[in-house]
């Protein structure tokens, strides 16, 4: 309850990257800017993350998340592996790592 499904891809993004651009973000996301302005202030507003202006490139805003944000990864991390047991239901261990390689594979390629 503390975040949404989109807002959930800003955070992860984040938690793997801290204190990036907003169109690194959007890159990352798959997210288009104008979508994620929006979204961006919301997720301030909740305390979640805070813009800094670049000290070598004062047009560019980056994003770091804050303590309240990072204390949520635990709880990110937890739902995330109890969705991945259930999507990976009945696959052996061999077949899991070969499904993964191949979504790596296919996310090289976007």
């Amino acid at each position: 309850d503390a975040f949404n499904g989109a807002q959930g891809r800003i955070l992860y993004v984040l938690w793997q990257e801290d204190g990036i651009s907003i169109r690194s973000l959007s890159i990352k996301c798959g997210l288009a800017i104008t979508s994620l302005t929006t979204m961006l202030e919301r997720m301030e507003n909740q305390g979640l993350i805070r813009r800094v202006q670049s000290e070598t490139d004062k047009r560019k805003t980056l994003l770091f998340l804050t303590k309240k944000a990072h204390a949520l990864k635990g709880e990110y991390d937890s739902v995330s592996d109890e969705m991945g047991s259930i999507y990976y239901k009945g696959f052996s261990e061999e077949e899991i790592t070969q499904f993964e390689e191949y979504l790596d594979r296919i996310r090289k390629n976007l």
